[in-house]
């Protein structure tokens, strides 16, 4: 480990405190957190607050660490408490009626000691700005609140801290279409704070890599060293055994459902399925929120005939819980039009899972020669891959994959900070 004192910025893991499953972005916050709050008191958390950056109380930090454990890590062999998965296996195999819209959905009520780290801890914390040790890194591994560079002008009144910032990706920018408005506007002003105040940057593909020195050349701005370091998969989905479940079968598409995730092409596709081949149709299940921009792949999803009894959707699954899920599908669906990275499809082919994804230079980077690669608008194209994959025997075979482990992307932030 790196001998400098570490600032983990867990700004976005306070506000998430509550939530049943992790994003992409915060299972990179939370493996962070998990590898540099420990192991001594110079490994401090800092929240980034109305009042100024805040250092959290050793025991606070601790609090909020095992709340994120419980809540998204749980532990081997959970899966039989999980609910979300119980149902949707309930639902795949005839046993329960097919949920109504956000019916899937578990409660994310905020437990007492949550509300008060969120909203009453940090206004009496100490000052960062004058109490953080010196000669620290700063790592920031979201983007939450870069959009407010006057809450990071403290960085530039301590210069002896090193700020290392997580770029996911530039989507907002380059597709304001798939954003909610004025997105790309803010989006473009949290690059530019990193670029102000970073002594370097990590990205999980050489494909963001590439896009954010693009960005920051073309706005004239220095581009601080870059590290790739590709995201972990959660041991839950090296463990997973791929294997055959009794029952239907059924294709997982995993991700908020938004237009930028491309749901409508799937929903179309199974209502053509439905309508060719009748009931015999293997089940499509939907594993994530109902997001922005999506009210027709909504309308189609809760208004066609064809599609109830074949497609469900389901939230809240745990980490074990999904890899579970994943270990028995046919396949992994991601016809997106754009991406960052896609923790998905490496979770399934960590689990052995075959994966059919767009045809983006990112997911050739992160799955090489061992995904199904189409255009995200080649409909028949998308039916024919579904058709053959449901087919497919279950073997349990992973090839010859390796995927990407925590412990090899801390390896590549190890080197970054060290060259600091």
């Amino acid at each position: 480990m790196t001998v400098r004192p570490i600032l983990v910025d867990t700004t976005r893991l306070l506000t998430r405190i509550g939530h049943p499953s992790p994003s992409g972005i915060d299972r990179v916050d939370h493996a962070y957190a998990r590898t540099y709050l420990t192991g001594g008191a110079d490994r401090r958390a800092l929240a980034i607050t109305p009042f100024g950056p805040r250092l959290m109380p050793i025991r606070s930090a601790a609090e909020l660490l095992r709340d994120t454990d419980r809540r998204w890590t749980g532990s081997p062999g959970a899966t039989a408490a999980d609910p979300a998965l119980l149902r949707v296996r309930a639902q795949l195999a005839g046993t329960a009626p097919p949920a109504g819209p956000g019916s899937s959905r578990h409660g994310t009520a905020r437990d007492a000691p949550g509300r008060l780290l969120a909203s009453l801890g940090r206004l009496r914390w100490p000052d960062a700005e004058r109490e953080a040790p010196e000669g620290a890194v700063y790592l920031h591994a979201s983007h939450l609140r870069l959009d407010r560079p006057e809450r990071f002008e403290w960085l530039s009144r301590r210069p002896d801290i090193r700020p290392v910032f997580f770029v996911h990706d530039l989507i907002p920018i380059e597709f304001p279409e798939y954003a909610v408005p004025g997105e790309d506007a803010r989006h473009a002003t949290r690059m530019r704070t990193v670029a102000r105040h970073a002594a370097a940057v990590l990205v999980n593909s050489a494909d963001v890599g590439g896009r954010l020195t693009e960005f920051l050349r073309r706005e004239g701005l220095a581009v601080p060293p870059i590290a790739v370091a590709a995201l972990g998969v959660e041991p839950d989905f090296v463990r997973a055994a791929r294997r055959h479940v009794p029952g239907r079968r059924y294709f997982v598409v995993c991700s908020t459902i938004e237009a930028r995730k491309n749901h409508l092409l799937l929903f179309q596709v199974w209502r053509d399925l439905a309508a060719r081949h009748g009931p015999d149709i293997p089940a499509l299940v939907v594993v994530g929120r109902r997001g922005w921009e999506s009210e027709a792949a909504l309308d189609l999803l809760d208004r066609s005939p064809a599609l109830r009894g074949h497609v469900f959707e389901v939230t809240g699954l745990s980490t074990p819980g999904l890899a579970e899920l994943l270990a028995g599908a046919q396949g992994l669906l991601m016809p997106s039009f754009a991406e960052g990275y896609g923790i998905p499809a490496v979770e399934a082919l960590a689990v052995g899972t075959p994966a059919i994804l767009s045809d983006l230079p990112v997911f050739r980077e992160i799955a090489g020669g061992r995904a199904t690669f189409l255009h995200p608008l080649d409909g028949p194209g998308w039916t024919a891959a579904i058709l053959r994959a449901a087919g497919s025997p279950v073997t349990g075979d992973r090839g010859d994959y390796v995927p990407p482990t925590w412990g090899a992307h801390l390896r590549i932030v190890e080197d970054l900070l060290r060259s600091l």
